[in-house]
């Protein structure tokens, strides 16, 4: 019988709640941002935007015909609940709301949120999987030798806590200026294997895509992917946009090399709605989750 109510927009329109036991991944929303930035404040709104431009994507794969949602169980489980700029609260809130989910070995596919939503996840699934390696594609390291908790430190802070190996952890496209000198050595101290902008493109997306596969084997990743890894041309609507990224074609294709990680947790952050264009970083951004998706459904039985 009919309520004579539609649920809440989900993304994919997949069904609004928790996951079933035979979720194999759910979509989190995190509408967090420290509110620190001087004028790009908004990436807050991150999660409902790409909700409503997922509204572009379809559920079927065509390459192998797969139904994505029903492959996967995939269920929306809305937003945790947060307060920007309340950072200490609202990452005991995220460490919370996203436990539950990889305590039921589901995999999270979430959306910031700015940056600093990372830190909070790690915490999370590092409490269920020893070992953690990490794969984050960005612009920026977000690991600089700075105190407190915000966009630049979500990195330094994993490390030094001891929840990832960052041995067998890469960071993958930094690029653009930096507020402090010494952050790339600083990135190499802590031990990530740093790969800029320009030694992706020189060395290539596949040999690149390789010696991650090889050098993290099965160990378990949390994948965090900054959307201004991609060029401002198609993605203006970030937190911190940096020229001299990568084409839409070119990270898609990436993420599709890296579908054989066995990872986790799928963190997609920094769209910033009010400084897009027509929505096209959050659909963008709509499409690199439907990526991982559908990368994860090709794997799933």
């Amino acid at each position: 019988m009919s309520t004579g109510f539609v649920p809440p927009q989900t993304f994919l329109s997949a069904p609004f709640g928790r996951p079933t036991r035979n979720s194999r991944a759910a979509i989190v929303g995190i509408p967090f941002d420290c509110g620190t930035h001087p004028d790009r404040i908004g990436s807050r709104m991150g999660p409902a935007s790409i909700r409503q431009m997922s509204t572009h994507l379809r559920r079927y794969d065509p390459r192998n015909n797969v139904d994505v949602l029903e492959r996967l169980g995939l269920v929306d489980c809305g937003d945790v609940p947060v307060t920007p700029s309340l950072i200490e609260e609202s990452f005991a809130s995220i460490e919370t709301g996203i436990g539950q989910i990889v305590a039921e070995n589901v995999v999270a596919v979430t959306m910031g949120g700015d940056g600093a939503v990372t830190l909070p996840q790690v915490r999370a699934l590092a409490r269920h999987h020893r070992d953690l390696c990490i794969v984050h594609i960005d612009a920026h390291t977000d690991a600089y030798p700075i105190q407190g908790y915000n966009t630049a430190t979500s990195f330094r802070h994993m490390v030094q806590e001891g929840l990832v190996d960052a041995t067998r952890s890469f960071q993958i496209g930094m690029r653009g200026p930096t507020m402090v000198p010494g952050v790339y050595e600083f990135c190499h101290e802590l031990g990530f294997g740093m790969i800029t902008m320009r030694e992706l493109r020189e060395i290539g997306y596949q040999a690149v895509a390789q010696r991650v596969l090889e050098t993290i084997g099965n160990r378990s990743v949390y994948l965090c992917f900054d959307m201004d890894f991609f060029d401002p041309s198609v993605a203006p609507g970030v937190c911190t946009p940096t020229w001299g990224g990568c084409q839409a074609h070119e990270g898609l294709a990436f993420l599709e090399m890296l579908a054989p990680l066995d990872s986790r947790i799928l963190d997609v952050n920094t769209v910033s709605p009010p400084h897009d264009q027509g929505g096209m970083t959050a659909f963008l951004a709509g499409t690199v989750m439907w990526t991982f998706l559908a990368g994860l459904a090709a794997k799933t039985e």
